[in-house]
């Protein structure tokens, strides 16, 4: 993204209204195969009450179309765990490579800290080679890989044992 484009895109809280642009970009991702071992993306109520209030994002240009969105979700109901969560970004298929990503991961990071989280964690195919070279060049590292972890519920690969890269976040803050 050329420092126009990027100045070009906002990034703000997600409001209820952003649904369906988010839920539509969201469903690129599964389609993918490589995003996710979710088969169909949820309602809003179901979305919403899942992930963090403070902590959901979107990019938006200024015409308001959404280029792509971060959230997290809690990664333990456990108390010593409340500064640990797991996130997901996703990025339109048409927005992706302009930096979208790198802005999201940058504004999820301040979120999170100041909010008193400390780790951001999440699990990636390893296939998805753009999201693991993206989050490394934003601040994450991987801790490890998970050999078949869970079977694809959907697609071409229904059944198949996938393995997945845990990467995480470290806040140099907290």
């Amino acid at each position: 993204m050329t420092a126009t484009e990027q100045s070009a895109v906002t990034i703000r809280s997600m409001r209820e209204d952003d649904w369906p642009a988010v839920q539509g970009i969201y469903r690129e991702g599964i389609s993918t195969g490589h995003a996710t071992f979710e088969a169909e993306v949820p309602d809003w109520e179901r979305f919403t009450s899942s992930r963090l209030p403070g902590h959901r994002l979107v990019a938006e240009t200024p015409e308001g179309g959404i280029l792509g969105w971060a959230a997290v979700s809690a990664a333990s109901v456990r108390p010593v765990y409340a500064g640990v969560v797991e996130h997901s970004v996703y990025v339109a298929a048409d927005a992706r490579g302009r930096g979208v990503g790198a802005a999201l991961l940058q504004a999820l990071a301040a979120s999170t800290e100041q909010g008193g989280i400390w780790t951001i964690q999440a699990s990636v195919f390893p296939e998805n080679e753009a999201s693991l070279k993206l989050h490394l060049a934003n601040g994450f590292a991987v801790v490890g890989r998970r050999n078949r972890i869970a079977r694809m519920s959907y697609g071409p690969s229904e059944g198949q044992w996938r393995d997945t890269v845990l990467i995480e976040r470290r806040s140099p803050a907290i």
